[in-house]
C-alpha cells in the first residue's frame, strides 16, 4: 500500500471513529438527561396524585380520583400489599399497561421501564388507605414520543457523521499528496539518478520552511556531496593510475632491456637492477600512502596518552637525522605534555620533516612553544616555498606545487593530505604559511592546553 493511500485511509478511518464516539456520547448522554427529565416529571405527577388521594380522605371513590389524575399518556393504578391489583385506570390506547406485572413496593420507587419495546416511566409511592391498609400508588407514562425524539436525533448524528467524512476525505487526500509530493520527488529523482548516473537537486518551494522543506534541502545537500565525492574519487582514481604508470613504464622497460641485451653488457644489468630497483620502491611507498588515505577517519585505530610532546620530538628527530645525514635546529620553550597518540605524532612528524628535506637544502628548525595556552609544534625550513595562489590546495590529493612536479626529489602529492588525515586523527589542527623562495612553515597545533 502506498504511504499516500495509507494516510488518507488512516486519517479518515481515525476521524470517523472520533466522530463516532463523540456523536455517541452526545446521544446516550443526551438521552439520559431527557429520560432523567421525563422521570422526574411523572414522579412530580405521582406525588401530586397522592396528595390529592390524602386529602379527600376517601370521600371520592376510588376509581373517580385516579380518572381525575390519570397522565394523558398511561395507566394509574392502586396495588395491595398482597401484590393484587385493587384500581386501574388507562387512557384510550393504552390498554396494554394492564398486561404488565404488578408488584407491591414498600417504599417509593421511580424507574424507566422498556414494555413493548417502548421507554416508560414508572413510579411506586406508598399510601395509607382508608381503612388504614397500605398500598401502592404506580403510575405508568409511555414516553413514545420522547422515543420518537431521541430516535430523530440518532439519524441527525449518523447523516452528520457521513456528511462529514467526505470533506475529511477530500482534505485527508490533499494532505496526504502534499506530504508525499517531495517524497515522490526524491524517489524519481534518485531514479533518474540511478538510469542517467547524474546528480540531480529537487525543487522546492521557497516560502515554506517546514520539516518537508527541510528533508528536501538535506537530500539536495546530500547530492551534492554525493556528486563532490565522485569526482574526487574519479580524479584520485585517475591520479593514482597515472602517478603509478610512470614506475610501471620504467620497470616495463628496464625489463625488456635486461631480456634483450642484459646477459651481454654487465654495466646495462647494474643499471636496470638499480632503476628497477628504486621504481619498486618508489610504488611501495606510493601505494602505502594511498592505502593510509583510504582509511576513513573513524577508522584510525587511535591510543591517545599523556606523552611528553619535547621527548617524542627528539626522539623522532634523532631517528630522522640518523636516517637522512641532514642538521636539525631544535628550540624547546618549555616542557610540556599532551594527550595524543605517539606512533601517529611520529608519523606526523616524519612526513613534515620529510617534505623540509625534500624541497630545503638548509637547516631545519623545529620549534616546541605555546601559543594562546595551546601547545604547538612549528617545522620550518628555508626552501622553496610555494606560491600564494596554490597554499590552499596543498592539502588536496596528488596536489604538487608546479615547480616540483617533474623534480628528482619531488613526491606523489599524498605527504600533506596524509598528514591533515593524521592531525584530524589525534584531534589535531595543522596550519601552513609559505613565502616563495624564502620557506615554508607548519604549525600542528594540539587543542587543549599543555600541562607541565
Amino acid at each position: 500500500m502506498k504511504l499516500q493511500t495509507k494516510i488518507n485511509l488512516y486519517t479518515t478511518v481515525t476521524f470517523i471513529c472520533l466522530l463516532i464516539l463523540i456523536n455517541g456520547a452526545i446521544y446516550f448522554s443526551f438521552s439520559r438527561m431527557i429520560l432523567h427529565s421525563e422521570l422526574e416529571r411523572v414522579v412530580a405527577e405521582a406525588e401530586k396524585t397522592v396528595m390529592g388521594m390524602n386529602q379527600t380522605g376517601g370521600s371520592i371513590p376510588a376509581r373517580d380520583l385516579l380518572r381525575a389524575y390519570i397522565p394523558v399518556n398511561g395507566m394509574l393504578q392502586l396495588v395491595k400489599s398482597n401484590g393484587e391489583t385493587g384500581t386501574a385506570i388507562t387512557v384510550p390506547g393504552q390498554e396494554k399497561l394492564l398486561e404488565q406485572p404488578v408488584t407491591f413496593y414498600a417504599k417509593e420507587w421511580s424507574e424507566i421501564i422498556d414494555y413493548k419495546g417502548m421507554p416508560h416511566a414508572f413510579v411506586s409511592i406508598p399510601i395509607i388507605g382508608g381503612n388504614g391498609e397500605i398500598a401502592n400508588v404506580q403510575l405508568t407514562e409511555n414516553l413514545t414520543p420522547t422515543a420518537h425524539i431521541l430516535q430523530i436525533l440518532k439519524y441527525v448524528l449518523i447523516a452528520v457523521t457521513i456528511l462529514a467524512a467526505i470533506p475529511v476525505f477530500l482534505s485527508t487526500r490533499l494532505l496526504s499528496n502534499f506530504i508525499t509530493r517531495p517524497i515522490t520527488s526524491m524517489i524519481q529523482t534518485m531514479k533518474d539518478i540511478r538510469k542517467n548516473g547524474q546528480y540531480k537537486h529537487i525543487s522546492l518551494p521557497k516560502q515554506s520552511k517546514d520539516e518537508l522543506y527541510q528533508m528536501g534541502e538535506t537530500f539536495n545537500d546530500m547530492m551534492e556531496q554525493l556528486k563532490i565525492n565522485y569526482e574526487k574519487q574519479e580524479q584520485f582514481v585517475s591520479n593514482a593510475s597515472h602517478e603509478l604508470k610512470t614506475p610501471l613504464t620504467v620497470i616495463e622497460g628496464y625489463a625488456s632491456l635486461l631480456k634483450r641485451r642484459g646477459r651481454d653488457h654487465p654495466e646495462l644489468f647494474d643499471e636496470s637492477v638499480e632503476a628497477i630497483h628504486s621504481e619498486a620502491i618508489r610504488m611501495k611507498e606510493l601505494t602505502q600512502q594511498l592505502l593510509l588515505l583510504a582509511k576513513h577517519d573513524e577508522q584510525w585505530d587511535v591510543d591517545l596518552q599523556i606523552v611528553s610532546l619535547t621527548d617524542l620530538v627528539e626522539e623522532s628527530i634523532r631517528s630522522f637525522k640518523a636516517g637522512y645525514k641532514r642538521e636539525v635546529n631544535v628550540f624547546v620553550e618549555q616542557k610540556m605534555k599532551v594527550k595524543t597518540d605517539p606512533q601517529k605524532l611520529k608519523q606526523l612528524l616524519y612526513i613534515l620533516l620529510d617534505n623540509a628535506r625534500k624541497y630545503s637544502e638548509d637547516l631545519i628548525k623545529v620549534n616546541i612553544m605555546t601559543i594562546k595556552n595551546r601547545a604547538v609544534i612549528e617545522v620550518v625550513d628555508r626552501g622553496i616555498g610555494i606560491p600564494v595562489k596554490e597554499q590552499s590546495k596543498v592539502f588536496d590529493r596528488f596536489f604538487r606545487v608546479d615547480k616540483v612536479r617533474t623534480g628528482k626529489n619531488g613526491g606523489f602529492g599524498l605527504g600533506l593530505p596524509l598528514a591533515k588525515e593524521l592531525a584530524d586523527a589525534i584531534d589535531a589542527k595543522i596550519c601552513l604559511s609559505s613565502v616563495e623562495g624564502e620557506g615554508t612553515t607548519v604549525q600542528i597545533w594540539f587543542k587543549k592546553g599543555p600541562s607541565h
